[in-house]
């Protein structure tokens, strides 16, 4: 992104000119650097934008970030320094907001910044974890490697939501598609049908009355139902970001039949392989373990390794503090016992997240294979009832005849 500024320097003489920034913020603390007080900044509008076309504009993805990690610890194993490697891949960058990261974390490299200090400045392509490591990598020379192993660790993470999301998309495809088939059943088909009913003074069954009242409340008061959503919409969110309603939803996951189980897989893989990387790095037993915390999307696992953390500080080991907790299978008990025992703790976790891995792409499978007949049965008793509740009368309508 690029702004045009008007500053005003030591001398207090006022300077205008552009800069090149990922953000607002970013483009001040340059100017700031450079002595200027700032006056005034604005955003140069490309031609693109001005037609509207600025939200085509590339984002940076979770997958880019992985592949200009992996590149990174293929130079920089190859003697290339790191300035010098975020140069050459800012060069082949076709996305301009990955090109322009990359320039600048140059800039700060070369500004006699540490990388993790550099990469600490954009918290949202790089999370806590990720500059830990980078920042233990540094202090024991080792950034090559520690990179090829967040680029390892990142691209499985990936890989599992992606299967994840892939499960879920058909029950939520079929899901849409019975919404859609029965509204255009209700306010399409059922209309057109009703009047025969009526001239013919017949007495309508039950469930042709409710479907009535349900298809005139569709067609005339359709507004109710859209308000209705949005309520319940408003709803979610404000519980959502309660602490109360967090606990509730997340158990809610945890709980679901079927889904339930890869949720708490795919949690349990994220906290150990975390662990079992920062640990391996040389991080901090603690701050590994507050590590593990952050990255579980789960308040309750997160309060779980909040809780051994204060229970390792009181002096306790990291099987002793899970002792008795639901969470967690005895088996992942007895292996991290082992571990601490033998001194092995990281090499343990990274092979029980590799099979928790294996494990979530079979639990995957087999949920989807499970979700498909639920799935049908549900869309067929919801469309096949609107459809009784059509040819009810008819029938009604035929025996009178006869």
């Amino acid at each position: 992104m690029r702004f045009t500024y008007q500053a005003r320097d030591a001398g207090s003489r006022i300077r205008e000119g552009e800069v090149e920034a990922l953000s607002s913020d970013e483009a001040t603390r340059k100017l700031r650097q450079e002595g200027l007080y700032l006056l005034a900044l604005d955003e140069v509008k490309t031609e693109a934008a001005s037609a509207g076309l600025g939200l085509l504009q590339k984002r940076i993805k979770r997958s880019d970030i992985i592949y200009l990690t992996s590149q990174l610890a293929i130079m920089i194993d190859a003697g290339i320094s790191v300035s010098t490697a975020l140069e050459g891949l800012a060069r082949q960058s076709e996305n301009p907001r990955l090109r322009a990261l990359l320039e600048q974390l140059k800039e700060d490299v070369e500004g006699g910044e540490t990388f993790s200090a550099a990469l600490e400045k954009f918290p949202r392509q790089f999370d806590k974890t990720y500059v830990n490591l980078v920042k233990a990598s540094e202090a024991s020379g080792m950034l090559a490697r520690m990179l090829d192993r967040i680029a390892t660790q990142s691209r499985t993470e990936l890989e599992t939501r992606q299967q994840v999301k892939g499960a879920l998309m058909y029950p939520v495809a079929m899901l849409l598609m019975c919404i859609g088939v029965s509204i255009f059943l209700l306010t399409y088909v059922f209309p057109k049908i009703t009047p025969m009913f009526a001239s013919k003074g017949l007495d309508l069954p039950l469930p042709t009355k409710v479907m009535m009242t349900l298809s005139d409340a569709l067609i005339h008061s359709w507004y109710v139902f859209v308000i209705a959503a949005a309520i319940i919409a408003a709803g979610v969110c404000y519980v959502r970001r309660q602490r109360w309603g967090r606990l509730a939803f997340d158990w809610m996951w945890l709980n679901l039949p079927i889904l339930g189980e890869v949720v708490r897989k795919v949690t349990i893989s994220r906290n150990l392989r975390t662990l079992a990387t920062t640990i391996t790095a040389g991080v901090p037993m603690l701050e590994a373990l507050e590590l593990s915390a952050s990255v579980s999307n789960n308040l309750l696992y997160e309060e779980t390794w909040s809780d051994v953390a204060e229970r390792v500080t009181a002096g306790q080991q990291i099987h002793e503090a899970l002792e008795g907790n639901k969470l967690f299978p005895a088996t992942i008990l007895q292996m991290i016992s082992s571990g601490e025992s033998t001194g092995k703790l990281g090499q343990v976790l990274t092979k029980v997240s590799d099979y928790y891995d294996r494990e979530v792409a079979t639990t995957i499978k087999s949920a989807t294979s499970l979700l498909e007949p639920i799935m049908i049965a549900s869309m067929g008793t919801i469309i096949g009832t609107i459809a009784l509740a059509m040819l009810l009368p008819i029938f009604t309508l035929s025996s009178h005849v006869g």
